[in-house]
């Protein structure tokens, strides 16, 4: 293998739109050293970022690309979140107790910080965003796309490229050209959002859901005093020309959180009228579909950027091995059912908390109570939220192909000898100091696990035999038992070989003492056989 492949790779790869989710995107490819052309029509920087919290399952993909430990120099950590009702707290889902993630936090910092360390990060892979350039027109022909560019200065541009992704937003010039439905479930409520400096009894390391008759209401501390306040209001109670005022947020402060806060400040203010929509097919062709531009759903649960972001990673690892010649094209056919399966279960679960906030019917009010009551006194919160909030609970194909406790290497691995092919640091398949397991970045790397018992007798044979029938460069990590408890119980009690995806998801979990079937398994997993 090797080299890239014939399927227009002299062409680059278009990605309209320059948010978090084509920040991600690009940077993915760039890695690879497939070339890239990122264009924004203009949108640049705004104060009015609305995006501020990283779940736990987003800064372990972003190690794929090296940028999560500066975002955690960057950002303010949360332990959890809080739920209230008229000032008494309910239940907790506590990040901190994840037993299976290597970052049981949740991360919260401006979507222009975010932006930031992304675009730092794609100046050292050698790109830029072309500011200013907007798509005005896309032919998505049998053997590729053909699209005009409109610069700044009026000048237009015709490009062929090779592949285009659509990281453009809600109102996706992308989407329309292809003629794509957005349509989605009948949740429609608008809401004031503000950054502002607070004084508050609230503790700084949780964010509090705050619900009573009257709305619902957030507060998520971001550091220094800045907390983000979000808050339901009716329809046009605000424009861009009449943003939410300091005394209105006071007032419903003091009305529905907990505690006691006074808002000292507003760094900005706005509000906004959320729709869910979903996109038909997120992709046509050479053409996807990622971020907002596939799917938007309510902000309860800030879980948007998030999973626009793994839109971005499941996408680029499996185009960036198309166009290098590790994959089949037939691999990108899967882009669509797993994203778009995703976006509906998480467009439901944000819908269920956002009806949650607003009942303000005495008799409904108290079947919530006692029902998050219940549930955090049980257990169930924790082991149902949590995960649902901080996206480690995310699956593909059902329950085939669960996310796995695990760090991916921002260098690509070689095969058990500990140099980098590709990336920005040298890395191979091993234990960190905490236990977890760091798997190859850009192939499907095999676990070799020997159960949290007594390893079978023969177990040293079993594993020499496997590693001896893998194809030659095949990244492969002997698993011991001092593993995180999460990863232990993913794998199972009994000897097992579990292939892992890229993006950290299990492929397969293979009998130890069948190597032959993990062979087919690898083979039919990269889909290379389809290629002429």
């Amino acid at each position: 293998m090797g080299g890239l492949t014939d399927v227009r790779a002299d062409r680059p790869v278009l990605v309209v739109g320059a948010g978090p989710v084509g920040l991600v995107v690009a940077c993915e490819l760039l890695q690879q050293g497939i070339p890239v052309r990122v264009v924004d029509a203009g949108r640049g920087h705004t104060a009015h970022s609305r995006a501020n919290v990283i779940w736990p399952r987003n800064l372990e993909l972003l190690d794929r690309i090296g940028v999560t430990e500066e975002l955690l120099d960057t950002g303010h950590r949360l332990a959890g979140t809080a739920f209230y009702s008229r000032g008494r707290r309910l239940a907790t889902a506590w990040m901190s107790k994840l037993p299976d993630s290597p970052y049981p936090f949740a991360l919260t910092l401006s979507q222009n910080d975010t932006e930031a360390v992304l675009r730092r990060r794609l100046a050292a892979l050698g790109g830029s965003v072309e500011q200013g350039v907007r798509l005005t027109a896309l032919d998505n022909a049998a053997d590729g796309p053909a699209v005009k560019l409109e610069h700044e200065d009026g000048r237009t541009e015709e490009l062929e490229p090779g592949w285009l992704v659509g990281a453009d937003g809600a109102h996706s010039t992308v989407r329309k050209e292809l003629g794509i439905g957005y349509d989605g479930p009948p949740v429609d409520v608008s809401f004031a959002i503000t950054d502002a400096r607070l004084s508050t009894t609230l503790s700084e390391d949780l964010s509090h859901y705050c619900y009573a008759p009257s709305g619902a209401m957030v507060l998520g501390p971001m550091g220094d005093g800045v907390h983000r306040i979000a808050l339901n209001v009716p329809h046009d109670a605000y424009s861009e020309d009449n943003p939410p005022p300091r005394e209105m947020f006071q007032q419903v402060v003091d009305d529905r959180a907990a505690g006691r806060s006074r808002v000292e400040e507003l760094l900005w203010s706005g509000s906004f009228r959320v729709r869910v929509r979903i996109a038909s097919a997120f992709r046509s062709g050479r053409c996807f579909l990622a971020g907002d531009a596939a799917h938007v759903i309510s902000p309860a649960g800030g879980q948007g950027m998030n999973t626009g972001m793994q839109d971005a990673f499941n996408l680029a690892w499996k185009l960036s091995g198309v166009l290098r010649g590790e994959f089949g094209e037939p691999i990108l056919d899967s882009y669509d059912p797993e994203r778009r399966a995703v976006s509906h279960e998480v467009a439901r679960s944000t819908a269920l908390l956002t009806k949650a906030g607003l009942v303000n019917t005495p008799a409904k009010v108290a079947l919530r109570d006692a029902a998050f009551t219940a549930a955090d006194r049980t257990g169930l919160f924790q082991r149902r939220l949590a995960p649902q909030l901080s996206q480690t609970a995310v699956s593909y194909d059902g329950d085939r192909h669960p996310r796995m406790p695990l760090r991916v290497s921002s260098g690509s691995l070689a095969g058990g000898t500990g140099e980098a092919v590709t990336g920005s640091r040298p890395a191979a398949p091993r234990l960190d100091s905490g236990g977890w397991p760091t798997i190859d970045r850009d192939r499907h790397t095999v676990l070799l696990w020997p159960g949290t018992r007594t390893p079978p007798s023969d177990w040293q044979r079993i594993r020499d035999r496997v590693r001896r029938t893998l194809p030659q460069g095949t990244p492969v990590l002997d698993l011991t038992r001092a593993v995180p408890r999460g990863l232990a119980r993913a794998l199972g009690p009994g000897p097992a070989v579990a292939v892992v995806r890229p993006d950290g998801h299990l492929l397969a979990r293979v009998d130890p003492r069948s190597p032959q079937d993990i062979t087919r398994l690898l083979t039919r997993a990269a889909h290379l056989r389809s290629r002429s």
